[in-house]
């Protein structure tokens, strides 16, 4: 755990979220800022910065990470409709809690991906 990392003290119970999913490996709870009907962060326990980090050094892990979004879009009703799924990765793409983690958006459209 890192001490610094907002998401490393979610998992550790430090800081309460709604939690929606969790696993041995994972855990996935309502973004506190939602950016659409359905929000939900989808992290892995242990501490990665980023997506790219994440998938050299675990891969079983990161893939762990993909199944409980999917599962989460399930049970949140988003296959039908579809839902993206992001993971913001440095400075340049929008990361802002340095711990990989992915995004599940849906429940309305979207929109384009990216605003200029």
């Amino acid at each position: 755990m890192e001490i610094d990392c907002l998401f490393c003290r979610i998992v550790a119970g430090q800081i309460p979220a709604t939690v929606v999913r969790e696993t041995d490996t994972t855990l996935a709870f309502r973004d506190i800022s939602p950016q659409a009907v359905v929000h939900v962060l989808v992290i892995p326990k242990e501490h990665y910065a980023d997506v790219a980090t994440l998938t050299q050094a675990d891969p079983a892990l990161a893939g762990d990470v993909l199944g409980t979004a999917a599962v989460v879009a399930e049970t949140e009703g988003l296959l039908a409709d579809g839902f993206r799924l992001i993971f913001n990765t440095g400075s340049f793409g929008g990361q802002e809690v340095f711990h990989a983690h992915a995004h599940v958006l849906g429940g309305e459209p979207l929109g384009p991906m990216r605003a200029r």
